[in-house]
């Protein structure tokens, strides 16, 4: 009987760890989504302000790329965050 009790257990404890487990992909997956649909405006961001510092005059090109450049940095970062959450 002590070898029946002890695969119930077995088989409630896992069940529990497979459920929770399912739950937390759901939400990492939801969570991946929304980092990457925010990343994706950064990305039109950058890209457009990229474009305007590349074809700009100087005074205006060197504004251009410093927002650029701050806005580069910070898709680079929220891509990592997907990354990292992805492997």
């Amino acid at each position: 009987m002590a070898l029946k009790d002890d695969i119930n257990r077995l088989l409630e404890g896992l069940k529990q760890e497979r459920d929770e487990l399912r739950l937390k992909m759901h939400l990492a997956k939801l969570e991946v989504q929304q980092e990457w649909e925010k990343a994706e405006k950064q990305w039109e961001s950058f890209k457009s302000k990229a474009e305007e510092a590349l074809e700009g005059g100087k005074e205006v090109a060197e504004e251009l790329a410093e927002s650029a450049k701050v806005i580069g940095e910070e898709l680079k970062n929220a891509y990592l965050r997907i990354r990292e959450r992805l492997s």
